[in-house]
């Protein structure tokens, strides 16, 4: 017989400055600590989707010379997208406790 373990629960954020200019100040934004996995890959997803929905239509205003460096960014942020929307379909798909 095998013994059932629960999966161990994910871990929340730490906090995490970001937002560098070069400008010699400290960092000017900066992620909560505490923030469950859930909940910050709900935030990436959206983020995701905004990135290529302002990136296609961006493609409107790229010299065609760099539209197959643009089309290649936009299919990154579609691959971290399909990712993220992988691993929330994943959590979300456990029975709650």
């Amino acid at each position: 017989m095998k013994k059932i373990v629960p999966a161990p629960p994910l871990p929340s954020t730490q906090q995490h400055a970001f937002g560098h200019c070069d400008a010699g100040h400290p960092p000017i934004f900066c992620v909560n600590p505490n923030i469950t996995a859930h909940d910050a890959l709900v935030h990436v997803a959206l983020y995701l989707r905004s990135a290529y929905a302002s990136g296609y239509q961006a493609l409107d205003h790229v010299h065609e010379k760099g539209k197959g460096l643009f089309w290649a960014n936009l299919h990154a942020v579609e691959m971290a997208d399909g990712l993220v929307e992988a691993m929330l379909e994943g959590i979300e798909s456990q029975p709650v406790r």
